[in-house]
């Protein structure tokens, strides 16, 4: 099983099934816009955290990269669009196997 935590973004349904139709079995969404994301950890069970930089700030990036490396959880960055999503999501993939 392959899970997916997405930090950032509102309405990310699209994004959830396109990423399911490519192996992520579990994706996960913390939309970032409160302040209380910075006091929450990465669920033990996370394969990968995506932070979508169009939708968060630089500090609550920071503190998700930080977070993940400390659990030494893969993290990637990138736009909204699917393409930026795909080609990054890809990287960590290839890099893992």
């Amino acid at each position: 099983m392959t899970s997916l935590l997405i930090v950032g973004g509102d309405n990310i349904e699209s994004l959830k099934e396109k990423l399911s139709a490519h192996g992520f079995d579990e994706v996960l969404h913390v939309s970032g816009r409160k302040t209380n994301m910075v006091r929450t950890g990465i669920p033990v069970h996370i394969d990968l955290v995506l932070v979508l930089t169009d939708f968060v700030n630089h500090n609550l990036s920071a503190i998700v990269k930080k977070r993940a490396n400390e659990q030494s959880v893969p993290i990637c960055f990138a736009k909204r669009s699917w393409s930026s999503i795909y080609r990054e999501v890809e990287k960590q993939f290839v890099k893992s196997v």
